[in-house]
């Protein structure tokens, strides 16, 4: 079993994931807020994992992960905070996370995520546009985008993703962009040419499952999602696309 820094502020937060992990075998060492953690952590060679909390006095979440990978490129860390948004799990992925918790937590998703990141991850295929998830898992759920699927006769996006849960079940899911939704992305960039082509629409697509696999923790329904509204996050990934492009 593996070795596991946990790094929380609160002490019954720590406890509660300390004898969840420690229940299935693990080895858990814990840390009260960032400096701590970094004291223990050192070069990270007596640990396998980290679960490190987001928000806390001192070092935030964000600044103890980057030092952690400073010292050990390898690290593998999971990011747990209550007041994320997928935002937030994106540059905590850019960062070198491995996963991003969403608090509160139950235990089988805490376990689910840690056997997740334990696990050998597969390599990723030919990256699209934007962030892309399959190096990386979502409350231990990773996204895999498959085969290029395209627009149908009647105007609809619709592409296929492999999502794996946290205990290894993996199901191929249909994200849906309806005509409408298409005309309001290109309606918000005010062009009828979106960088990449296709790659726009699947990188999207997978956007949208991620935001559902964040708020959820759980496969769509019949493993279909229909993206009926252009969320507030939506657009922040598009225009955060259009800024690099």
């Amino acid at each position: 079993m593996a070795r596991i820094l946990v790094v929380d502020d609160e002490n019954n937060i720590r406890m509660m994931i300390r004898l969840a992990l420690q229940h299935v075998g693990h080895n858990v060492e814990t840390a009260a807020d960032g400096n701590e953690a970094l004291d223990k952590y050192g070069n990270g060679k007596d640990f396998d994992l980290v679960l490190l909390d987001q928000r806390m006095p001192g070092l935030e979440g964000l600044e103890v992960l980057k030092q952690m990978r400073y010292h050990n490129p390898d690290a593998k860390i999971i990011m747990a905070t209550a007041f994320g948004t997928i935002d937030l799990a994106v540059e905590a992925m850019k960062a070198g996370a491995t996963d991003f918790l969403r608090k509160p937590f139950t235990t089988e998703t805490l376990r689910g995520a840690v056997q997740a990141v334990l696990q050998p991850q597969r390599p990723k295929g030919a990256s699209g546009t934007g962030a892309t998830y399959g190096m990386t898992t979502i409350n231990g759920y990773r996204i895999e985008s498959r085969p290029a699927a395209g627009m149908t006769p009647t105007g609809e996006f619709r592409h296929d993703y492999d999502l794996t849960s946290p205990t290894g079940e993996t199901r191929t899911c249909t994200v849906i962009l309806p005509p409408y939704l298409i005309e309001l992305v290109k309606a918000h960039v005010d062009s009828d040419t979106l960088p990449g082509g296709d790659r726009f629409w699947h990188a999207l697509g997978e956007e949208a499952l991620a935001n559902y696999v964040w708020q959820n923790a759980e496969f769509p329904p019949e493993e279909v999602l229909k993206v009926v509204e252009l969320t507030t996050s939506l657009n922040r990934w598009i225009d955060s696309v259009l800024t690099a492009a």
